[in-house]
Formats: structure tokens, C-alpha cells, sequence
């Protein structure tokens, strides 16, 4: 459906990502969260718009460098489980 499978992080040298205002504090798993859904959500508007879908790549890179794998796995089957509880 929207290509989970074959994701791999934007070539580059961005290792970190930039300070975000919306989310000031050391923890970081909303922010992890929400660029994940924001990516997922660029993807799903651009795709529609037939528009490409490069401008989400910086949510990519950034929920790619914040989140653990396993969660970023475990959304992934319940996307394509259609179980996911976020709202893209």
C-alpha cells in the first residue's frame, strides 16, 4: 500500500535531527510518534495529489533517528494489518 516495505533512510550525513519547539523535553517518544504519523500522512496527501513524494523524506529521516526499530516495525504491520490506532 504505501511501499513500508522497501523503506530505507535518505542518504546524507544528518544524524540527529533538528530541535522541534513542540516538544521541548529530554523525552522524545512523542516527538518520535508524531513524525512517523506526519509521514505516513505526507505520503497518503502527496500520493493522492500525484505530487512527489520527496518532501517527506525530512519526516522520515527524523522519526528514522528517533524511534527504535521495533516500534517503527510493530506500526508497520498494524498499518498493514489495518490495526494501527493512530489516525493517517
Amino acid at each position: 500500500m504505501l511501499g513500508i516495505d522497501i523503506q530505507k533512510p535518505p542518504k546524507g550525513k544528518w544524524h540527529t535531527p533538528p530541535f522541534d519547539p513542540r516538544f521541548p523535553n529530554q523525552n522524545q517518544t512523542r516527538n518520535c510518534y508524531q513524525n512517523f504519523l506526519d509521514y505516513h500522512r505526507c505520503l497518503k496527501r502527496m500520493s493522492r495529489r500525484g505530487k512527489s513524494t520527496q518532501t517527506c523524506e525530512y519526516y522520515f529521516r527524523v522519526y528514522h533517528s528517533l524511534c527504535p526499530i521495533s516500534w517503527v516495525q510493530r506500526w508497520n504491520q498494524q498499518i498493514k494489518e489495518g490495526t494501527f490506532a493512530g489516525k493517517i
